[in-house]
């Protein structure tokens, strides 16, 4: 259950770089820069709700069971299916153009997106 709560992002590395290579517009990489994206997660044993508030207010809220194939979607919209996994304790889950991660450390929610060696790290605090 350590993924259970509120989240607001902390600090990110590599974040223009990794919204330029998924082709984001130049003034939604400049909203978004500095902008505190809120998280919220629950969590019954292994299924999840996780929701996330992006700086035009939009939001994407994706449910899933550890191991079984969903439906999910990304911030631009578009469906697809995946498969979360749980390793060591840190969430993984490919999407269309990256791979995810996430993790608690030291009391942070950890979040690392990779696309080839394009890499965002987002460090989020519990709120």
């Amino acid at each position: 259950m350590a993924f259970a709560g509120k989240w607001e992002t902390e600090n990110q590395e590599g974040y223009d770089a990794f919204c330029k290579l998924l082709g984001i517009p130049d003034d939604t990489i400049e909203k978004g820069r500095d902008y505190k994206l809120i998280t919220e997660v629950t969590q019954d044993g292994d299924n999840f709700s996780w929701t996330q508030t992006f700086p035009t207010n939009a939001k994407v809220s994706n449910k899933f069971t550890i191991a079984k194939e969903c439906d999910m979607e990304t911030i631009g919209g578009k469906k697809f299916k995946a498969t979360v996994h749980m390793e060591g304790g840190k969430l993984s889950v490919a999407f269309p153009n990256y791979h995810h991660t996430s993790e608690i450390s030291g009391g942070k929610l950890i979040e690392i997106s990779k696309a080839g060696s394009v890499v965002l790290t987002r460090t989020s605090k519990k709120i």
